[in-house]
């Protein structure tokens, strides 16, 4: 297994989803964007029985946001959209939906589903999988712990850059022994748009702790529901 510890994170950048609109232009777009995904959801389980509260990527619906998380807020819903990845020369675009939910507890949790696009822009069969949870310590850290179906694990720490973008970055990083070995620490930025489209941007580390960071992934993510 390789692990890489905080002292190889890399330096932070600056933010490229500074733009922003105006207080009352966000809200007017978003207000107008709402009408077509207020109503939808992640479908719940309905197991009989099941004594806690279900998963909701709609903050209308089922329990009420932790005031811990409100920081978060925006993030909140499905996204789905395409980008675009680099994985050690290999490029090649991708099609993303992102589920960020949370079931009243202080924490979201978090779902990423990627498949390859073909050059005409069809899904041309799955691509990676990624899960995790989001939490903001009693120091307004932000925690990010995440799953990778290729055989990963992170810790990622973090902070908000401004209402609208949040901004983390490795603090460890374990493959597995099938997992890809040469996968270094990085950087992920992930901000609202000033279309409300959610953007995220990861940079990896490749060439060990004196290399430089090199675009990995980043995607436009679209609000399909929430």
């Amino acid at each position: 297994m390789t692990e890489h510890s905080p002292e190889n994170s890399p330096e932070r950048n600056e933010n490229p989803t500074a733009q922003t609109l105006s207080g009352s232009d966000a809200v007017t777009l978003a207000a107008e964007q709402s009408k077509q995904t207020a109503h939808r959801n992640i479908p719940p389980l309905d197991f009989e029985g099941f004594p806690l509260e279900q998963d909701t990527a709609n903050l209308r619906q089922g329990p009420s946001l932790h005031d811990g998380l409100l920081a978060l807020l925006p993030l909140v819903g499905v996204w789905r959209g395409e980008g675009q990845a680099n994985d050690h020369g290999e490029e090649y675009a991708f099609g993303q939906q992102l589920v960020i939910s949370h079931d009243g507890e202080n924490y979201l949790r978090f779902e990423s589903r990627t498949w390859r696009l073909n050059g005409e822009g069809e899904p041309a069969g799955p691509d990676q999988r990624e899960v995790g949870f989001w939490r903001i310590s009693e120091k307004d850290e932000i925690e990010v712990t995440l799953t990778n179906s290729r055989g990963l694990v992170e810790v990622l720490y973090g902070s908000l850059l401004n209402e609208r973008a949040w901004q983390l970055e490795s603090a460890s990083t374990i493959a597995t022994e099938t997992g890809p070995a040469d996968h270094g620490p990085g950087k992920r930025l992930y901000g609202l748009m000033p279309n409300n489209n959610l953007g995220w941007v990861d940079e990896r580390l490749v060439g060990g702790a004196d290399g430089e960071l090199v675009p990995y992934m980043s995607a436009e993510l679209t609000r399909v529901a929430g």
